[in-house]
């Protein structure tokens, strides 16, 4: 079996940066461990596996050691294959998913825009396990939905930050959001997710389901920008909506298309 592999580099206004995924289209689903094993030799923090299905198309995301609920930058890159690569020709996708159905809408310029439901946060006490793990650092308030969110005072907190992964991946959550006002931006973050494989997450789009709702409370406007102060960097135009949604934007760039020959014994 030959099926095409392509590596995008999503929430990137050029080529190595923001946050590259492999995506995968197949006719029909795969074994759940052949998925898995697949993205374990790309290596990459998501791969992203779609089928058609109905007026759209079914849509499964996995990192290298487990298949996750939502994944944003992989669901960009999935859009930007489709309207780039497939010959997509309406304005906007949808994607059924296990969090539901996710619409992307083409904007224009390799720009796409997803929309998301956004979540809601409870307010929790920071756990003394965490603060050590993210090396001493107070946090201003801290919240919990999918995530652990940690919001500190500075950007500059955010960006030095140096976490223990080790103590990291003992945290009962997918991942751990850092995040501050930005200097240039209305705010910036950093993602950690050892307990899935990855220590730090390039750009993290379904963190922005839980840092648009807080910013857009807190700053009093319902659309921001944002950056994640990642080694690579990424950047994010975020809107909360009416019905409590939010809409994450972004642009993608190819990297590489490539083939993968499956043996039989897969």
């Amino acid at each position: 079996m030959i099926l095409d592999l392509y590596q995008v580099d999503a929430f990137a206004n050029h080529m190595f940066t923001g946050n590259p995924a492999a995506v995968c289209l197949l006719d029909e689903w795969l074994p759940d461990e052949t998925m898995q094993q697949i993205a374990m030799e790309n290596n990459l923090s998501e791969t992203a596996f779609f089928v058609s299905q109905g007026s759209g198309f079914a849509l499964r995301w996995f990192t290298p050691k487990a298949e996750v609920a939502l994944c944003g930058h992989a669901t960009l890159a999935t859009a930007h294959v489709l309207f780039s690569h497939l010959n997509y020709e309406k304005e906007e996708v949808s994607f059924f998913t296990q969090s539901g159905e996710l619409l992307v809408v083409e904007k224009g310029e390799s720009l796409y825009g997803m929309n998301f439901p956004g979540k809601s946060l409870e307010r929790e006490a920071p756990p003394l396990d965490l603060y050590h793990a993210l090396g001493g650092e107070i946090a201003d308030e801290v919240y919990k939905a999918d995530d652990f969110m940690w919001v500190m005072d500075k950007e500059e907190k955010v960006r030095n930050m140096s976490p223990n992964f080790n103590l990291l991946a003992e945290v009962d959550t997918r991942g751990i959001i850092v995040t501050a006002p930005g200097n240039e931006v209305d705010f910036v973050s950093r993602f950690f997710a050892p307990a899935v494989g990855i220590n730090e997450d390039p750009v993290t789009g379904s963190a922005h389901t839980m840092l648009t709702p807080y910013w857009s409370q807190r700053l009093g406007k319902d659309e921001l920008t944002a950056r994640q102060i990642s080694s690579r960097g990424g950047e994010l135009q975020c809107i909360l909506m009416d019905d409590g949604r939010v809409e994450i934007a972004g642009k993608a760039c190819t990297y590489m298309k490539g083939k993968i020959k499956l043996e039989d014994r897969l």
